[in-house]
């Protein structure tokens, strides 16, 4: 009995062993979780007395995975994805859900995200107008080329000075006979870029006129568009309403685009006792653009940057955590798939209820302490000499009993 019960030993012994090189091993592992042997004595009731029984050795009760937080490895490339808190990336092979903590994702042909075993990362997809959808799918990248949106409206944020003088009938060809000037870029709807200018010109006390040109072309009501302001500097209306916006007459852009029409928002426009100023100009129209760069916020939202300075949302990472991580199954490639024990998946957006953050251009290392794995090998190597020599003592006390009997 003592040779089983120290050959019982020894077995436990050689699986810690097995368990810290397999830990020591994949210390640089992007996403490795370490794992523990966990032992358990044998001790049997079936004969003898149990106040003298001696017991049976011991078993491997378990080899239980841990999955503390590995340290987080700065790489600055946009699809190197760590996880910070709970959860784990999702990707499908061939139909199948697999589970992992690396993020070194890359791209296939096709502009799917893929990991290095060609497994699809998934999350939710993105509809036509570009808002995410709750639908897991695998997400890709849209490399084709953002089309042009032909500009509708302009808003202006500025001030006139009350103190400007009154001018002359307006001349586009004499600076002399407007107060101020600007301009801004408009898109038609090839994309086509055109500029509109405004021009101001103070026709009497607390009233101005808009002079708005396109391509050398008054596109606005004949004789100019009336602004009216309060005695505060409070705007009062156009043209004779109670109004904030400037409407233009319909044009065709130079390009020979579709004709346009174009509202022009000034209700932030003041007349105060100030130098003129503007402060913002903005117009919703943009060229074509094409892709130079994406990139994936904390929430797993994909955004594509484009050459016309445009953003557009491509998608958003997932995560999925369960009930009971310890219960769900190795696969290798720090990889884990469902199991009865582990329950079903949850799958959500970054940040939300027990899910983590993402970073972006960062790595999640592995979880392994070197230093913790030498000691355990340490204890594991005298664990297992000790039971040796038991082995060695139980031989030499069998070869006492056998020689007495010659």
């Amino acid at each position: 009995m003592t040779l089983q019960i120290a050959l019982s030993g020894i077995n436990a012994a050689s699986t810690e062993l097995e368990t810290i090189s397999h830990n020591i091993a994949n210390n640089a592992t992007t996403g490795f979780k370490r794992s523990r042997t966990e032992f358990a004595d044998l001790f049997s009731q079936s004969g003898g007395n149990k106040e003298t029984h001696a017991g049976q050795g011991v078993g491997v009760g378990l080899v239980r995975q841990e999955f503390s937080q590995g340290s987080v490895e700065i790489t600055s490339r946009n699809l190197d994805l760590a996880i910070e808190g709970q959860g784990m990336f999702r990707v499908e092979e061939r139909g199948k859900a697999v589970y992992t903590r690396a993020g070194n994702f890359g791209l296939d042909q096709d502009g799917f995200i893929v990991n290095s075993q060609d497994q699809f990362l998934t999350g939710f997809g993105v509809d036509n107008s570009n808002e995410i959808q709750p639908v897991v799918s695998k997400l890709q990248i849209d490399t084709n080329d953002l089309p042009p949106t032909q500009t509708t409206s302009i808003e202006l944020d500025m001030n006139f000075d009350t103190k400007s003088e009154v001018l002359d009938p307006f001349d586009i060809t004499d600076q002399d006979t407007y107060n101020y000037s600007t301009a801004v870029a408009i898109y038609d709807s090839v994309g086509a870029s055109q500029l509109a200018n405004m021009y101001f010109r103070k026709d009497a006390p607390n009233s101005w006129t808009v002079y708005s040109v396109v391509n050398g072309a008054e596109i606005n009501q004949a004789g100019g568009d009336e602004v009216s302001f309060d005695e505060s500097g409070q705007l009062l209306g156009v043209n004779g309403g109670t109004g904030a916006v400037i409407t233009s007459n319909n044009f065709t852009p130079a390009s020979g685009a579709s004709p346009m029409q174009i509202t022009i928002d000034i209700s932030d426009v003041t007349q105060y006792d100030n130098e003129f100023g503007i402060s913002e100009i903005v117009q919703d129209g943009f060229s074509a653009g094409r892709l130079e760069n994406f990139n994936i916020d904390a929430n797993g939202t994909v955004y594509g940057d484009f050459s016309n300075g445009q953003s557009k949302r491509m998608g958003q990472v997932s995560l999925t955590n369960f009930p009971n991580v310890g219960g769900l199954k190795q696969v290798g490639n720090s990889s884990w798939v469902e199991t009865i024990d582990s329950g079903s998946p949850a799958t959500g957006s970054p940040g939300s209820a027990s899910l983590g953050n993402l970073k972006a251009g960062a790595l999640e290392q592995s979880n392994v302490d070197l230093t913790q794995e030498l000691v355990a090998m340490i204890g594991a190597q005298r664990s297992f000499q000790a039971n040796a020599q038991v082995i060695s003592t139980s031989d030499t006390i069998t070869q006492t009993v056998i020689n007495m009997r010659r």
